[in-house]
């Protein structure tokens, strides 16, 4: 009985490639995960530098009467405060999410 179109189409959807990620395949990957770690603790350094600046334009802004001074160091200081949050967490996200996308079937 031949298959209908539909039917082999459903087929190929549901075909498991059996792929799966695995360390050691390709050449250059501790190469790629130092680049990785040092891009992040630039950005981690780079946070505390514009946090460091924020506060002291909020500070300044503050005693100095300059209300959009201290406004725009509150929004600098909270930026870079969820930048420091998002790349101290970066690691722990991906390995979360791709642990919860294993286990889709």
């Amino acid at each position: 009985m031949p298959v209908s179109p539909l039917a082999d189409h459903v087929i190929q959807l549901a075909y498991d490639p059996g792929i799966s990620p695995k360390g050691g395949g390709l050449p250059g990957l501790a190469v790629l995960k130092n680049i990785v770690n040092s891009i992040n603790l630039f950005g981690i350094i780079a946070a505390v530098g514009a946090l460091a600046v924020s506060l002291a334009v909020w500070a300044w802004g503050h005693h100095t009467g300059g209300h959009q001074a201290e406004a725009t160091g509150k929004k600098g200081a909270t930026v870079a405060a969820g930048a420091a949050l998002g790349l101290g967490a970066a690691n722990g996200a991906v390995a979360f999410f791709s642990a919860l996308g294993a286990q889709v079937h």
